[in-house]
């Protein structure tokens, strides 16, 4: 899941950045409207975590934009005003989601991966092919009955690629849905994922290279 998360707090914006990461997600962090406008018309987000007051461009304006492009984005939006008639407020401007600060980290990651599945054509609970078998909400992946050990990248990568039912996947969407902007385009950072995932998934191969096109499970 690609995540963008717009909070000018600059601690707690790295902090929940830090945290998604390490539940697999690709996030960026941005500080203020303007930076969230520019990267959500570069990167379409499959969630927006979106601090309701921000500089620059206020929260508000951000969602409305995002809402008069029709992009499939989810928002959910964060404020302190946890009031009815804040949240009302915001789920008139387009918002998916609504958490009033301060929130725990737990919640948050729940209401991200329920509001980013919306985004996404609906996937069984248990993603599986052949003898893998594949647990989203509880980060769990089996092959044989035995449990994998898996860098978050690697199940993160996994789990695109289970969740593609067959379809073609490039290396450059899969840079793009499971990295972060931070991550240079002309790394070999897929091949090497792919090259351990397939070392730790066994025999017989699953992973299918494509020439000049991608991968597929």
């Amino acid at each position: 899941m690609r995540v963008l998360v717009v909070e000018d707090q600059t601690e707690l914006a790295d902090s929940v950045g830090r945290v998604l990461r390490r539940e697999g997600m690709a996030v960026d962090v941005v500080y203020d409207g303007p930076a969230a406008l520019e990267r959500t018309s570069l990167v379409t987000y499959d969630v927006v975590v979106l601090d309701r007051d921000i500089p620059g461009v206020h929260g508000d304006e951000v969602c409305r934009s995002l809402r008069a492009q029709a992009l499939p984005t989810r928002v959910l939006m964060l404020t302190a005003a946890g009031t009815v008639a804040d949240r009302v407020d915001g789920f008139d401007l387009g918002a998916d989601d609504y958490l009033p600060k301060p929130f725990a980290y737990a919640e948050l990651i729940a209401r991200i991966r329920a509001v980013g599945r919306r985004s996404q054509p609906s996937l069984p609970p248990i993603l599986s092919h052949d003898d893998l078998r594949l647990d989203p909400a509880k980060r769990i992946a089996t092959r044989g009955g035995g449990r994998l050990a898996l860098t978050p990248k690697e199940f993160a990568a996994l789990e695109y690629l289970l969740a593609a039912q067959g379809r073609v996947i490039s290396a450059e969407e899969l840079l793009e849905r499971v990295w972060d902007e931070a991550t240079d385009p002309f790394t070999t950072t897929v091949k090497a994922t792919i090259n351990r995932l397939r070392a730790k998934l066994g025999p017989p191969a699953l992973i299918e290279t494509i020439p000049h096109a991608g991968y597929r499970i």
